[in-house]
């Protein structure tokens, strides 16, 4: 998720092409919407992006409290 945040980011300035995979990432998160690629590694939800965001953020969380 990192990787495809900082191309979209180099795509949107020039510095690389701008693929179809990541005018599809950047639309995705334009509109607040959970990019298809992020719900294939992260939890499943219907949620929009912001809360997605939130909720995988307090999962991650959870697990390095419970691994501690």
């Amino acid at each position: 998720m990192h990787k495809m945040l900082k191309d979209v980011q180099k795509a949107l300035v020039g510095e690389v092409v701008m693929s179809e995979e990541l005018d599809a990432l950047s639309t995705s998160l334009f509109n607040n919407q959970v990019p298809g690629a992020f719900s294939k590694v992260g939890p499943l939800s219907l949620k929009p992006l912001s809360s997605w965001i939130t909720d995988l953020n307090d999962r991650l969380s959870f697990i390095q409290k419970w691994l501690d």
